[in-house]
């Protein structure tokens, strides 16, 4: 198979959680449908592969292998704080996503890049670390968690980036986020992540201040491309 690391960079803003899952699954099933169609023909079509930076209004994240049961808050207390909920086809457990995160949807052919969604999932936990370092934050993984991590070695660990994924086909979809500008009160109302006696974070909190998110886009993009070693082009639309 001819391998394409050139990767098309969309950054979509602050979008409704399911008008972006849906545009995921559009380019997801696209990504296969190339791969279903080149398997026995000579002529090969290159597969495409996307990143997506995007953020969300205050949303719960439940993956399939998750209990609803860490969901603190019911219908009304949803409402109350302006949250929605989906139940959604990634894995891990639960979590939030809304403004002052970097979600990232990387729609990748691992074909491309490495079959191997275990050393997938930790190049992108690197840029993520990487990116923390630009801001003189050190950080790391948890044994036995995915995602980004504070002082894992100790009683004070906290988590500043969750994960959950899902691939078929060596195709990937949903991503991670980074907590940057959080407002970390929405992460009361869950067990984040299955996980009861931990801590969340963000890079505001770490720092003190608020940080030029955008600042952190691109470093986080930089980190992102060459680690993977991919060959960006920017678009403004999917």
């Amino acid at each position: 198979m001819m391998q394409n690391k050139r990767v098309q960079f969309s950054d979509w803003g602050i979008t409704d959680y399911q008008e972006a899952w849906d545009k995921q699954e559009e380019l997801f099933a696209k990504t296969v449908a190339i791969k279903q169609a080149n398997r026995g023909n000579t002529e090969q079509h290159p597969t495409p592969n996307h990143l997506i930076f995007t953020a969300h209004p205050h949303v719960y994240t439940l993956g399939k292998s998750g209990h609803i049961e860490y969901l603190l808050l019911d219908e009304e207390g949803l409402k109350a704080h302006q949250a929605s909920f989906y139940k959604i086809n990634r894995g891990g457990d639960i979590t939030y996503h809304g403004p002052g995160q970097i979600v990232g949807y990387p729609i990748l052919d691992l074909d491309n890049f490495f079959t191997d969604i275990h050393l997938y999932l930790r190049t992108l936990e690197e840029a993520v670390i990487l990116t923390l370092q630009d801001y003189g934050v050190a950080a790391g993984r948890f044994d036995g968690f995915t995602g980004v991590w504070l002082d894992s070695d100790n009683e004070k660990a906290r988590k500043i980036c969750a994960m959950g994924v899902r691939a078929s086909r060596w195709v990937t979809m949903h991503g991670f986020a980074f907590n940057v500008n959080s407002d970390l009160s929405y992460f009361e109302h869950i067990v984040p992540c299955g996980i009861d006696d931990k801590d969340v974070t963000s890079l505001q909190k770490e720092l003190g201040h608020p940080v030029n998110i955008e600042e952190v886009k691109a470093r986080l993009k930089t980190h992102i491309g060459t680690l993977f070693g991919m060959e960006f082009f920017e678009s403004t639309s999917t």
